[in-house]
């Protein structure tokens, strides 16, 4: 008897996750309404073109939403050296005390113990900065500690919501760091999702964004069940992978918390045979990284390429990726690389809005 073998696991390489994507279709602003979004259904053998709010009537009495509930903050703040030279700074995590851990951006970087001036600095209306080390390694971590001084004694929370700017994604073109900048107030209430609680993340949750409270009732009068994890996105997301060689690649590390009614909620969904909906990469990743190491609570910096065993999810409602995006990888893993391709490819042909402000499609994940 001949005993066919077993084919080998396909080996991706970085190249496998490029597409291209007509500029126009980045989406500059949000949609009218946050669920007059459209939705892709791409659950059945046929991608179906969908209008978000008809999300209650995609899900079952029983399922278990679960959601990010991070609150994205004015982590954007410009100041200058004490030579006058221009600088930005991207406070990427608080750390205790009056200490935060930013992302750079001068032209010659300074040196530790260097005081630099926040938006305008202490005696103009701002604060001062004064730059420990670099983070997490002292010399040579790709980020830097500072200690931040306000006139009153300020949290670093406190200065950054009076003195920051909202951190729009690189590919929003509009983005300014103006006092004035006219879109200001629409991005201070749209690049935020309605129920954002924890401060925290300098990206929003993205497939979050599109839900209203009509959707929420319509989802509860349908007994879908709600729950939120924490995951306090970083500027990692949007950074490029840039080895061919997957694994090759060092992915940023990000807070992430479970907590125990969220827990609880999972183990009854569970107990009733419901499905588990993750609204977004960000809630995959917290729930994978906590059934992977058992930690309710801590740093993950989880890769999620092709052939990763979910343990949790079943369903997953996300946004347009960027191509060569580590995003692009997760939901090529959840729902089936050549899948992911097929739905891109309709999804560009109708016409749908792309990445943080565009439209979502749901998922459901393959089964081997």
């Amino acid at each position: 008897m001949t005993v066919s073998a077993t084919p080998a696991p396909r080996h991706f390489t970085l190249s496998d996750f490029d597409f291209s994507l007509p500029p126009e279709l980045i989406a500059q602003h949000p949609a009218a309404e946050r669920s007059a979004s459209r939705l892709l259904d791409g659950r059945a053998s046929a991608p179906v073109d969908r209008i978000f709010r008809e999300l209650s009537g995609l899900l079952q009495s029983g399922d278990l939403l679960v959601f990010n509930d991070t609150r994205v903050v004015k982590a954007r703040i410009f100041g200058e050296k004490a030579s006058g030279g221009k600088l930005e700074l991207l406070i990427e995590r608080v750390l205790l005390g009056n200490e935060v851990v930013a992302h750079m951006k001068v032209s010659k970087k300074p040196l530790p113990g260097a005081v630099v001036h926040m938006a305008g600095g202490l005696h103009g209306g701002g604060f001062n900065a004064t730059l420990l080390s670099r983070w997490p390694a002292e010399d040579d971590g790709p980020l830097f500690r500072f200690a931040l001084q306000g006139p009153a004694g300020e949290t670093p929370h406190e200065l950054m919501e009076r003195h920051g700017h909202l951190p729009l994604p690189p590919y929003i073109e509009r983005q300014q760091n103006a006092d004035h900048d006219p879109d200001a107030a629409e991005d201070a209430q749209r690049y935020q999702t309605v129920f954002a609680r924890a401060p925290g993340a300098v990206a929003a949750p993205t497939a979050a964004l599109h839900f209203d409270e009509g959707v929420l009732a319509a989802l509860a009068e349908r007994d879908v069940e709600r729950a939120s994890v924490t995951l306090h996105v970083g500027a990692g997301t949007f950074q490029p992978v840039k080895t061919e060689n997957l694994a090759e690649h060092q992915m940023h590390s990000e807070w992430y918390e479970v907590p125990q009614a969220t827990l609880a909620a999972l183990e009854r969904c569970r107990q009733r045979g419901g499905r588990v909906v993750a609204v977004g990469t960000t809630t995959v990743r917290t729930l994978e990284s906590w059934a992977r190491s058992g930690q309710a609570s801590g740093d993950t910096n989880i890769f999620i390429t092709p052939g990763f065993p979910f343990q949790v999810v079943d369903l997953l409602l996300t946004n347009f990726h960027l191509p060569k995006s580590t995003l692009m990888m997760l939901v090529s893993a959840f729902a089936g690389y050549d899948r992911i391709r097929e739905l891109y490819r309709h999804a560009i042909a109708q016409q749908y809005r792309f990445f943080s402000y565009g439209d979502s499609m749901l998922l459901e994940r393959q089964r081997s």
